[in-house]
């Protein structure tokens, strides 16, 4: 079973399983059919294509961020309409660093699915490794897998308001520094970021070959930032849930697990003006 990050070379070797899905999770913020037009060009065989604003998203109300969590409903059918069960190992790929993938990670492990892992290096390593493409579109599947008990944890905007000031909650946000310092904001009406929360860019996380840095690289990086006590006290947020979840993943590679994420991240938090917000 694979749960954090899969190589090429190991998805190629059970790609044709019967109790395995893939998932295309590309997408593009400026052009959001720029996912959906390139997997039909050509994706890895045998995977399905999942759309982050229609899939791996649910309805936004203009006050719960730009990409809010969907109905667990929803999404389970989703899930089952593409043949996954509670026995599947479903894996997740992009052209992206693996920040859309995580996001489909994230949604599985919150439905309480346990198998589910990104591909490592994305695309450009499977290219990289002379494995086949495909244009053939899949034919729909019908799978069984149900929502689960999860351990997965969430924190939402109260809560982080509750314990703003407190100590109790390290948020570390994923964003570019200069989106981070509210030098700059292209997706959001208000620049900066929550107050106390620190800056990790979730492109740190991966080595020069878009790959994912060795787990003690990470945990080193990560502890530099938080200290040995992370369960239970770090909360990962972005613009819209989707990055935040790279840095989750990131840190469930360096073995440090039990950390949280706020869904709805800066693009909720800055969307009501009595929340505070800092610069700098």
């Amino acid at each position: 079973m694979f749960t954090t990050l899969i190589s090429a070379e190991n998805l190629n070797a059970h790609r044709q399983q019967a109790d395995w899905v893939i998932f295309d999770c590309r997408h593009d913020l400026a052009q959001p059919d720029a996912g959906r037009l390139a997997y039909r060009e050509a994706h890895i065989p045998g995977a399905f294509f999942a759309h982050l604003d229609q899939d791996l998203a649910g309805p936004k109300t203009g006050t719960n961020g730009r990409h809010p969590l969907p109905d667990p409903v929803q999404f389970v059918q989703f899930l089952r309409s593409h043949g996954v069960n509670d026995s599947t190992q479903v894996v997740g790929y992009d052209a992206s660093g693996g920040i859309y993938a995580a996001r489909l990670w994230w949604l599985l492990r919150w439905i309480g699915h346990e198998s589910v892992a990104v591909l490592d290096g994305g695309l450009g390593a499977w290219s990289r490794a002379g494995l086949p493409l495909e244009d053939t579109l899949p034919r729909p599947q019908t799978g069984t897998v149900v929502q689960r008990t999860s351990a997965v944890a969430r924190v939402d905007a109260a809560t982080l308001l509750d314990h703003l000031d407190d100590g109790t909650l390290l948020v570390i946000d994923a964003r570019a520094a200069d989106r981070y310092r509210g030098d700059t904001e292209p997706l959001d009406p208000v620049a900066g970021h929550i107050p106390h929360a620190i800056n990790r860019f979730y492109q740190n996380n991966l080595a020069s070959d878009g790959r994912f840095k060795p787990a003690a690289d990470l945990r080193a990086e990560f502890f530099a930032l938080t200290g040995p006590d992370v369960a239970g006290h770090v909360v990962h947020q972005c613009g819209s849930g989707v990055t935040a979840c790279h840095n989750l993943l990131a840190m469930e590679v360096a073995g440090l697990h039990g950390t949280a994420l706020y869904p709805g991240s800066w693009s909720e938090w800055c969307a009501s003006p009595s929340r505070p917000v800092a610069r700098g």
